[in-house]
């Protein structure tokens, strides 16, 4: 059957299809667990978490499923040299945004904005817990880390975005490798070059992954049916990553107009911005999106954007402009069609496996 993938074997789950690990606080352990309980295999973005709500977090999961899952962290978790922004940074960003405060009716923040890494102790938190799998992006872990995961039986998949990533990840030997098409909401996962210039499709990526390395590939981006599994499966992935898809449906953690927007007229536009966080991610075309696009230089590195921006999105929140929002999603979201996670992966499942049947028949 398709399903019987190197991918498959290596993970322990009867479906080789991952669910996107939404950081951000858009993870639920609902999702995660029901996706994994259905033979696939739920995911948690945690890279924001602190070390006990990690912690917590996997108990959570443990007790949720006795299935594999996922746990997702950020290697580079911070742009900031020295955990501050300057002064004239922030003077900049605040004349750049002040407009769009006032229109909300909210003043500018006044407080210092800082931020410290918290990966080392986050990785403490997995070495510790023992999840079945551990993904990553933005990079490597170091290689005692990637030394104990594999001592204590860890399944490690790390994020590409380029052929030279993967190929980075695979020499670094990780047990499974994402090819993260530009297709695909939320960031841009690069690590070797910037983002901008980190733009190949999920299925030429996969192509160019499989012609040169040996490690099973998860084709990530633009990818929210059967026929979309199919055809990366067909392309020679060994498993697939559905994120927009599962985002939608009622046990994530989105948002209840987040979800609804991703079923609305809305989502026939998606735009590569990095005025939300300080990093390129895609998410519904908005008003800010699109009126901040080339002035980039005058943004606070991530993660002090997204702080400084905190503060509008409540206040956008509170008074319904939605417009002033990114809600992240990739640009497969035309095509959604199930807001229940079991719905879902039960489409997924049957789709597949009828586009493969049909195959064998004709």
């Amino acid at each position: 059957m398709w399903y019987n993938t190197k991918a498959a074997k290596l993970l322990g789950v009867q479906y080789p299809i991952f669910q996107g690990p939404f950081g951000g606080n858009l993870s639920s352990v609902k999702l995660a667990a029901t996706v994994s309980n259905l033979g696939g295999v739920g995911g948690y973005g945690a890279y924001t978490l602190t070390p006990d709500e990690l912690f917590k977090v996997n108990e959570e999961l443990r007790k949720a499923t006795d299935k594999p899952y996922n746990i997702n962290l950020w290697v580079s978790d911070s742009d900031v040299p020295g955990g501050t922004a300057s002064e004239a940074a922030l003077k900049r960003v605040k004349e750049l945004f002040s407009p769009y405060f006032e229109e909300v009716g909210i003043e500018l923040p006044d407080q210092k904005l800082s931020f410290s890494s918290r990966w080392d102790n986050q990785v403490d938190v997995i070495l510790r817990v023992k999840p079945p799998i551990f993904s990553f992006m933005f990079g490597i872990p170091a290689a005692d880390i990637l030394e104990q995961c594999r001592k204590w039986g860890i399944v490690t998949v790390g994020a590409a975005t380029t052929l030279d990533e993967a190929i980075a990840l695979e020499a670094a030997g990780v047990d499974g490798i994402i090819a993260s098409g530009f297709e695909a909401g939320g960031h841009r996962p690069s690590f070797l070059a910037s983002a901008e210039t980190s733009l190949t499709g999920t299925f030429v990526l996969l192509q160019q992954i499989k012609e040169k390395v040996r490690t099973p590939v998860i084709a990530a981006g633009g990818i929210a049916t059967g026929k979309g599994i199919a055809a990366a499966l067909t392309l020679g992935a060994d498993a697939v990553q559905v994120g927009t898809a599962f985002l939608a449906c009622e046990e994530s953690n989105a948002l209840d107009i987040h979800r609804e927007m991703l079923f609305s007229d809305a989502v026939k536009y998606t735009v590569l911005t990095r005025a939300f966080t300080g990093r390129l991610g895609r998410g519904l075309r908005n008003k800010i999106g699109e009126e901040m696009r080339g002035k980039e230089e005058s943004f606070l590195p991530f993660p002090l954007q997204t702080q400084f921006m905190s503060f509008l999105r409540q206040g956008a929140i509170t008074q319904k402009k939605w417009e002033m929002i990114l809600f992240w999603g990739g640009q497969i979201a035309p095509l959604l069609k199930h807001r229940k996670a079991a719905d879902l992966m039960q489409a997924l499942i049957q789709e597949t496996t009828d586009h493969f049947d049909k195959l064998k028949m004709s």
